[in-house]
C-alpha cells in the first residue's frame, strides 16, 4: 500500500509540475505558456461579453488560467444603494473561474473612483461624518472580502494612492480619515481572509520616479508597522507613442526586494490609431518586453492583460482617437503581440 501510495503521489507530482521550456517549441495557447513560464497569465473580465458572447466567453476559458472583474467588484457595482448589495456580476465571474480552474484576482477595495452615489453625496453634504465614513469603510471591505474568502488569490486592497505629483491623492479618504486609512485597509481585508495576497496597486508605476519612491515609502511603512502587504501591482497601461519604460526590471526588483511578491496587473498597449503593421509590431514588443521582465524576477507571480479583444476596451472611450490596445482583435483573431507572448522563455 505505501509502494502504491508512493506512486500516486509521485503521478501527481508529475502532472502537476511545469512544463519545460523548449526553445524549438512554442506553446499552443496562453494556458500552456503560463505552465511553461510559471507564471499566471490572466485577463479582466467584462461581465456582460461572460455571460452575452459564447465566443468571448470560449476564449477567455480557453487561454487563460487567471482572471480579474473588470468592474464586477468595483464598490459602485456591488453596493449601488447603501445596504443593497448586488453580487451577481461578481458572483458570475468568480463561479466561472471555479468551473475553468482559473484563479481571481479581486479588484479593487478602496479606489477615489466608480464610488457609489449615496457614499460621495453623503460625504459632500456631511451626513457621513468621518467617525461613520471609516465604519462604512471597514463594513465594505469585510463583507466583500469575506464574501469571496477562500476563493480570491489576491486582492488589490488600495489602489491609485498616488497622484501624478507623487503625493497622496487627495481623495475623500485621505482628507476625512488621514493616511492611516491605507494601513486600516489591509488590516482588514486580512481579518476578513487571512490567506489572500494582499496589493497595493497603481499605474505609470514602471516609470515615474516620483510615484515609485512614494510608494516604495508606503511600503517601507507598512512593513515596518507589521501591516500584512504582500504584492506590489504595476498596472502596465503603455502606450506605444510614449518610449518603453527602459528600467522597468529595476524598478520591479525595489519592491520585490522589500519581500513582495510582484504582479503586472492590467497590462495593454494603445496606439494612435489607425493601426498599421509597424505600430503592431511596436506594440508587440512593448508586451513581450513586460511580460519577459516579469519572467526575470522569481517573485514576480502574474501578468494579467486588461482585457483580451478590441471588441471590450477602455481606451477608445479615455483617450480620444487611440485603441487597438489589446492582443485580439474585434473578431478575437491573435495580434502579433499574442504570437509576441507566446514567445517569451524562461532564461
Amino acid at each position: 500500500m505505501k509502494r502504491l501510495l508512493s506512486g500516486l503521489a509521485a503521478i501527481a507530482f508529475a502532472l502537476a509540475a511545469p512544463l519545460p521550456a523548449h526553445a524549438d517549441r512554442t506553446p499552443d495557447d496562453l494556458r500552456e505558456l503560463s505552465r511553461t513560464l510559471r507564471v499566471h497569465i490572466g485577463s479582466a473580465v467584462d461581465a456582460t461579453a461572460l455571460a452575452g458572447e459564447a465566443d468571448y466567453r470560449r476564449v477567455l476559458n480557453q487561454e487563460f488560467n487567471h482572471v480579474t472583474a473588470e468592474n464586477a467588484m468595483k464598490w459602485e457595482t456591488v453596493e449601488p444603494q447603501r445596504g443593497a448589495y448586488d453580487w451577481e456580476a461578481a458572483d458570475a465571474v468568480v463561479e466561472n473561474a471555479r468551473r475553468n480552474r482559473q484563479q481571481v484576482r479581486g479588484h479593487t477595495l478602496v479606489w477615489h473612483n466608480q464610488l457609489p452615489a449615496w457614499l460621495i453625496e453623503g460625504v459632500d453634504s456631511g451626513a457621513i461624518d468621518a467617525k461613520e465614513l471609516r465604519k462604512i469603510l471597514r463594513g465594505h471591505i469585510m463583507t466583500e472580502v469575506g464574501r469571496y474568502r477562500g476563493k480570491i488569490r489576491a486582492w488589490d486592497v488600495v489602489n491609485e494612492v498616488v497622484d501624478d505629483t507623487g503625493k497622496l491623492r487627495d481623495s475623500i479618504w485621505l482628507k476625512h480619515l488621514g493616511p492611516g486609512y491605507i494601513a486600516d485597509a489591509f488590516r482588514w481585508a486580512h481579518q476578513a481572509d487571512p490567506r489572500a495576497k494582499l496589493y497595493i496597486n497603481d499605474y505609470n508605476l514602471e516609470w515615474d520616479a516620483k510615484k515609485i519612491e512614494t510608494t516604495l515609502g508606503i511600503v517601507k511603512d507598512l512593513k515596518a508597522k507589521r501591516v500584512p502587504i504582500h504584492g506590489i501591482g504595476f498596472q502596465g497601461h503603455l502606450g506605444i507613442q510614449y518610449d518603453y519604460p527602459g528600467d522597468f526590471a529595476g524598478v520591479m526588483r525595489r519592491f520585490t526586494d522589500l519581500g513582495l511578491e510582484a504582479a503586472i496587473t492590467e497590462a495593454d498597449v494603445r496606439m494612435v490609431m489607425p493601426a498599421t503593421a509597424e505600430k503592431l509590431a511596436t506594440q508587440a514588443d512593448y508586451y513581450q518586453r513586460m511580460l519577459s521582465t516579469c519572467v526575470a524576477n522569481k517573485r514576480c507571480v502574474e501578468f494579467t492583460v486588461w482585457g483580451f479583444t478590441d471588441r471590450h476596451s477602455w481606451v477608445p472611450d479615455w483617450f480620444e482617437g487611440e485603441g487597438a490596445a489589446n492582443i485580439m482583435d474585434e473578431n478575437l483573431a491573435p495580434k502579433p503581440a499574442y504570437d509576441a507572448l507566446l514567445a517569451v522563455r524562461r532564461k
